[in-house]
């Protein structure tokens, strides 16, 4: 449940339309479901304002059925499971693939020895907010993929910019205003990380970077990009760890309900005077 599922509970409540003891039924499932060795936090999007993901990697196939059972049984959130394995989404798939629809399957970031997978179940309804999502290189579209993926379960398609690394610079020149017109960037960016500080100094956005594991030579499976991006000289720029499109995205949706947040708390104004 997120907030605006529990204002409408509470408007049903008070309305006649939902009984006290309905209401007290639903709140009591709020905290957490504790499931065995699974324990869901249904208060996570009430808190944070954002729901609990699964994490994939390590589970048991009966853990992690268990999880995405548990999820998909309390309405008005998206379903996120993220680092799946191939053998992972055909298992779910199978058994939960014709729920809500089905959900939509996105390949990412390498986890172990493939490529990992991002199912959603029912994403939520669009929401303010321009995001846009830059990629390097082509080699870094796994990563952006992710971040796409868990913005569009939240409400937030990004838009999208692909190959605009800074070995050719113009690429990323001419997408200039489009940054700027962005609430928020994400730059996702292997080699040097070079990317984030660029995209820093072109735009007043928030500027959130994700280093990942591409590059030659020494660039040491990530971490000299991270480096980098910490290093950044354009003053700012947030940095998340090596790969973790999944953190880029949740980064973002904060920035984002922050600023939604202030919106609606901006008093009216009338010939450049505020309030009444």
């Amino acid at each position: 449940m997120d907030p605006a599922a529990l204002r409408q509970l509470l408007d049903q409540v008070a309305d006649g339309v939902v009984s006290p003891d309905e209401a007290a039924s639903v709140v009591a499932r709020l905290p957490f479901a504790d499931l065995g060795n699974v324990r869901l936090d249904h208060h996570r999007a009430v808190r944070t304002g954002l729901p609990e993901a699964i994490y994939a990697p390590a589970k048991s196939p009966a853990d992690l059925h268990t999880a995405v059972a548990g999820m998909l049984a309390v309405s008005g959130v998206p379903v996120v499971v993220s680092r799946l394995t191939s053998e992972q989404v055909d298992g779910l798939l199978s058994e939960f693939g014709e729920v809500d629809g089905g959900p939509t399957t996105t390949w990412g970031p390498p986890q172990g020895s493939g490529p990992s997978a991002t199912l959603v179940w029912r994403s939520a309804p669009a929401r303010p907010g321009s995001v846009v999502v830059a990629a390097a290189g082509t080699a870094d579209v796994a990563v952006a993929d992710e971040c796409s993926a868990v913005l569009a379960a939240h409400g937030v398609v990004p838009e999208r910019l692909t190959d605009v690394g800074v070995a050719g610079v113009h690429r990323l020149l001419g997408e200039v205003e489009r940054l700027q017109a962005a609430d928020v960037v994400v730059a996702v960016a292997g080699m040097e990380g070079a990317l984030a500080s660029v995209i820093g100094g072109l735009t007043a956005a928030p500027v959130v970077a994700v280093p990942t594991s591409v590059g030659y030579g020494s660039s040491m499976e990530g971490v000299t990009a991270m480096q980098a991006m910490l290093a950044s000289c354009a003053p700012g720029v947030a940095v998340v760890g090596i790969d973790n499109g999944f953190g880029a995205a949740c980064a973002t949706m904060r920035l984002l309900n922050t600023l939604q947040r202030g919106a609606s708390a901006t008093p009216a104004s009338t010939n450049g005077r505020v309030g009444p």
